[in-house]
């Protein structure tokens, strides 16, 4: 299903990078930084990290790891979008923020900890990234739409 807005299922982070992101209640997103907070934030295009949970949820049907939450380095766990066919450029409304899409997918590094868990990781297929234009906050059950 591709909508014209989802619901935040989880917003993660992690204060360290090469780490999985874990869960927060909310967080704050700072303009031509991204996430406070966040190791991967910074002055760069890849400020928030995006990903489906109908994406986790297909992958879980085929690995025996539990895949929770914030295990393939997202922040923004969401449902209702289907991310990975929204154009670069496309401007989302995440919580009170104002982000726009700049890159989807990524080039996964071979050694990552969930590729060693589970054999695959679906974030360089269907993750998506965005830059943080407007600031504002963000939890989970807050929407996201296109704007």
């Amino acid at each position: 299903m591709c909508g014209k807005e989802a619901l935040i299922h989880a917003i993660c982070i992690s204060e360290r990078k090469g780490e999985q992101k874990h869960p927060v209640e909310a967080v704050q997103l700072v303009p031509d930084h991204g996430i406070l907070g966040d190791a991967h934030a910074g002055k760069w295009h890849r400020q928030v990290s995006l990903l489906a949970k109908e994406s986790v949820d297909r992958m879980q049907e085929h690995v025996s790891v539990k895949l929770f939450p914030g295990v393939f380095a997202e922040n923004i766990l969401c449902e209702g979008i289907e991310l990975k066919a929204l154009a670069v450029g496309t401007r989302l409304r995440i919580g009170s923020a104002l982000c726009e899409v700049t890159q989807i997918g990524k080039e996964c590094h071979a050694d990552c900890a969930i590729r060693r868990q589970a054999g695959d990781c679906v974030m360089p297929r269907e993750g998506v990234f965005a830059a943080v234009l407007e600031g504002g906050t963000a939890r989970a059950g807050d929407r996201i739409m296109i704007e």
